[in-house]
Parts: structure tokens; sequence; C-alpha cells
């Protein structure tokens, strides 16, 4: 993995604290963007963690992204910030971050754990962030997946099933509020999932958030953990 934060004396720190679990190799450091392009074009990372500012300047961390994500698409991207406030949390699943990590609100510990969940396939977040993103689906008024041609890829019933996925229904409830069998709504989510190219209900919340054009504002109180496996059941 490789490591990028504000200054070098920083990078230093934390991937001094991460080599001393056996499982973490850094392969890495970088303080600019300048550095980390290049380290990216020299070294193939498995994971890449990169705080939202570097030496450069505020946000660039977040900035170069999406940047990064389609050159190195197999790099598992990991965000870490200093406070997760709704439009970062949003911005930085949008820009292709599979975990996000908030200085102020976890230990060093927790930070080894979000690696090594993201290196396994899963997405890290706490309660928290995941409500700003649920409330970033809510608010968006009418969710239109549409194609490179401008047609919807889904049918009026599949985006209303995408919807109640986005709330966090399961396959029954949707089921009962769509006066559908459990059998139909499975079928609409395989044929949902083989459209937009996902495989699983994570993947489609984090798709129908980078494709809503307003970010969340409220906030949740809880802030257990969260940890979302990428293969979730359908």
């Amino acid at each position: 993995m490789l490591v990028a934060d504000a200054t070098q004396m920083a990078c230093d720190l934390v991937a001094q604290g991460l080599s001393k679990h056996s499982q973490f190799k850094v392969v890495g450091r970088a303080a600019t963007v300048k550095e980390l392009l290049e380290l990216f074009a020299r070294v193939q990372p498995q994971v890449a963690l990169i705080s939202a500012t570097l030496q450069d300047r505020s946000l660039n961390g977040l900035a170069v992204l999406p940047q990064i994500r389609p050159q190195y698409p197999g790099v598992r991207l990991v965000l870490m910030v200093d406070h997760a406030d709704p439009e970062l949390v949003v911005a930085a699943f949008r820009a292709g971050a599979r975990g996000i990590f908030s200085r102020s609100e976890s230990h060093f510990s927790a930070l080894c754990k979000c690696v090594s969940c993201v290196h396994q396939g899963q997405i890290w977040a706490n309660s928290r962030q995941l409500e700003y993103l649920l409330e970033a689906v809510a608010q968006t008024p009418s969710l239109r997946l549409v194609g490179a041609d401008g047609r919807n890829l889904l049918s009026k019933r599949e985006e209303e099933v995408v919807h109640l996925v986005a709330e966090g229904l399961v396959n029954h409830e949707i089921a009962e509020h769509l006066h559908l069998s459990d059998h139909t709504v499975k079928n609409h989510l395989f044929h949902i999932f083989d459209k937009l190219g996902i495989s699983s209900r994570v993947e489609l919340v984090l798709y129908t958030v980078s494709h809503s054009k307003r970010p969340a504002m409220s906030v949740s109180r809880d802030d257990s953990p969260a940890v979302m496996p990428d293969n979730q059941t359908r």
C-alpha cells in the first residue's frame, strides 16, 4: 500500500504505525499530488491511503481521486479526513473512495482495521456517514439512470426498487411496499445489477449517490462503525 499525507513527517508516522503490523507493507509515501501520481506510475499498490488535504493545497487529495480511479481501477482508495462532514463524505464516495476514515472520531487501531477491510473488498464507513449517503439519495426527487444514448437504463418499477433499497428496506419489506412477491423483487434486483454492472446493494446505494445532484446536509448521531461487504447478499 502507499500513504499520502499533508507532510512527509505525517506520512512517516502513519507508515511506521502501519508497518508494525505484518499484514501491511508500505511501498511508497507522498506529500504532494505530483509525488502521489509518480508513485502510482512506479508501483502497483493494492490500497492507497490518501489524506483529503495534501501539502499542495486544501482538499487536493480528494480532488485527485477521480483522476486515479480510471487509471488504476484495481487500487482500493481510502480517504483520510480530519472531520467527516456530509458534503465531504458524499464527495469522497462519489470520487471513488472505498472507505473514509475520520481522524477526529477514531483511533489508529481503527485505521488498521479500515485498511484491512477495504483491502478485502469491503466498504468502510460508520453509521453516521452512511446516513449522509442515504440522505443524499433521499433528497434526489427523481432518480434517472441513463445510458450513453440518453435512454433510461431502468424501468419505472426498477427505479422504485432502487429507491427502496437506498432507504434501507430489505427484500421482504420492498415486496410488501410494492405488493410484489419476494421472488419478483429478487428478479428485479438481478436485472438492476446486470444493467448497472454492479454486484451488491452497497454498490447500488453508492451508484445512486454518485448520480445525485445534491449532497445531504442532515447529521445522524449514531457513530457506531459499519463495515459493509462488497459481496453483500442481494
